[in-house]
């Protein structure tokens, strides 16, 4: 397993789409409302080539792609954007790219452009009458917090890494549970009960879709349905293939970096394998099989969708894979075959998330075919509020605690916050330096290799990343044991509002300022409450 001592919080970068509409004389002198745009993902330190455009139903650029380009390029003139160089100024060129499944179009320009010029040309696109809605192409980044310092990997897998390191399966009572690191007990009150929780249901029945970086090969993992995942990320930088273009299979090919690739001043990074160790910790990782580690939905099918690669996921293919993962028709993607009722994104980036957004719409359309989308809050130690998709609609938003319940100090947190999660709390007591403590992490499969797959291993992370699927395993395990007793599946509404009754009261009291949700998961009782529902 790598080991890092730096954080990833949330940050993001940006590609940018667009599209707009009508002729130079219909476009309005000054700013529309607000509501026609947003600008909040635009970063000062990166730059942007792509904007997406939703049109008004009944608008000829709604059926005319041709005529949206030309129409951004009125945009453009009117931005005083050019392209070439000084010696040999050029007017700046916009291309179309594809129609997202949300029904949005993406375009992009030749050049980049910096943020304020960016801020300049949505406005301008927003000022036709034609546009229902107007934001960035940016880059969302997996949400992973901390790696231990010196910690232990495992290359020969067995059932003694459950006892000795999953703490956070256990039921929060307070018991006592040995920490490998610190040598001696410590107090578990932050535990998410699904050790219990299992007498009642595995997850059985439900798939569960894990947009994410992909899933690695790794023997303690059901990889029946990694084949059948489709990999979302249309640009080859991204994705680290020779060409543009999605391929199907929701396979882990490494998200390492270069100094500098992903902005001024970012260090070089080894792959994180990051789908791989959500993807166990979800339910992919096989239970009582004398091997290695356990899942939460351990028996429920997940389907690995890669939507982050080098530097991140755009959000306009993040936006199609949350609608394919959910049984939508994305255009030139084949159906997928295991339409999922759970959706777990351990990823989001700076930015508001309004309804029209391409993110906000494609999630509203899974809520409505019947899939419950859970999402991480993020690791800014900020206002979960300021981020997305974690202020999306509807989305089931995740905190993150440690093993004495305590908010972890880098988790975000505020009222759009629905529950928290077991997420690691990183060191002794959950405090937000000092020593680093097995209790501190979440522990799931992982994988050795620096940039390409090589060893299967397992190892500890924390941050919001890794409460969110233990959440989407719990809303698993809901359905399953529905589907045990001969009921239907519960809407996700529904299931919101029984996590959100059925969460433990954390121990230690969360700050007034800095809520974290109605409290920690406790799977048991989710489950049960799901059960005695009609």
């Amino acid at each position: 397993m790598e080991r890092h001592t730096h954080k990833r919080w949330l940050v993001v970068s940006l590609l940018m789409a667009l599209s707009a509409s009508a002729s130079a004389a219909e476009f309005g002198t000054s700013p529309p409302p607000s509501a026609n745009f947003d600008v909040s993902p635009l970063q000062n330190d990166q730059s942007y080539s792509g904007f997406i455009i939703t049109y008004k139903d009944g608008s000829t650029e709604r059926s005319n792609a041709a005529m949206a380009v030309q129409n951004v390029g009125v945009a453009v003139s009117r931005a005083k954007l050019s392209a070439g160089t000084l010696a040999a100024p050029r007017a700046l060129t916009v291309r179309y790219e594809r129609r997202l499944a949300t029904g949005a179009d993406l375009v992009h320009t030749d050049r980049a452009l910096s943020a304020s010029e960016a801020a300049t040309l949505i406005r301008q696109i927003a000022a036709d009458p034609a546009v229902s809605f107007v934001e960035p192409e940016y880059l969302l980044k997996r949400v992973d917090g901390i790696r231990p310092q010196g910690a232990a990997t495992f290359t020969v897998p067995n059932d003694q890494y459950y006892a000795g390191y999953q703490w956070d399966y256990l039921a929060p009572s307070g018991a006592s549970f040995f920490d490998n690191t610190l040598n001696a007990n410590v107090a578990n009150w932050g535990a998410a009960n699904i050790q219990q929780a299992w007498t009642l249901a595995d997850g059985t029945g439900v798939t569960i879709a894990s947009l994410d970086t992909g899933v690695t090969n790794h023997p303690d993992l059901n990889l029946s349905l990694a084949n059948a995942g489709y990999d979302f990320i249309t640009s080859a930088s991204v994705s680290g293939r020779s060409t543009n273009g999605r391929v199907s299979g929701g396979w882990d090919t490494g998200d390492w970096t270069t100094a500098n690739q992903c902005g001024s001043g970012q260090p070089a990074e080894a792959s994180s394998w990051h789908g791989t160790h959500v993807f166990g910790t979800a339910g992919g990782e096989i239970t009582n099989n004398s091997t290695g580690m356990v899942g939460t939905a351990f028996n429920a099918q997940v389907v690995p969708v890669r939507v982050l690669g080098h530097c991140g996921g755009s959000n306009a293919d993040i936006a199609d894979a949350i609608t394919w993962a959910s049984g939508g028709s994305v255009s030139g993607v084949p159906a997928n075959a295991h339409p999922a009722k759970v959706l777990s994104l351990s990823l989001g980036g700076s930015g508001t998330c309004p309804s029209s957004s391409v993110l906000g719409k494609a999630i509203t359309g899974a809520i409505g075919r019947g899939a419950s989308v859970v999402v991480a809050a993020g690791n800014s130690n900020a206002n979960a509020a300021n981020f997305s998709p974690a202020s999306c609609a509807g989305a089931v938003v995740v905190a993150a605690t440690g093993v004495t319940s305590t908010r972890a100090y880098y988790s975000n947190y505020g009222s759009i916050v629905t529950l928290a999660a077991p997420g690691g709390g990183v060191y002794k007591n959950d405090a937000s330096s000092g020593t680093q403590a097995t209790t501190g992490f979440i522990w799931s499969t992982i994988n050795a290799g620096t940039t390409t797959p090589t060893t299967a291993t397992y190892g500890g992370m924390a941050g919001t990343s890794q409460a969110t699927p233990h959440v989407a395993g719990v809303v698993a395990l809901m359905q399953s044991y529905r589907l045990s007793l001969g009921k239907t599946l519960l809407t996700p509404a529904k299931v919101t509002q029984l996590l959100k009754s059925s969460a433990t009261v954390p121990h230690v009291t969360p700050s007034g300022s800095k809520p974290i949700g109605s409290g920690i998961v406790n799977a048991y009782a989710a489950v049960q409450a799901a059960g005695s529902q009609p």
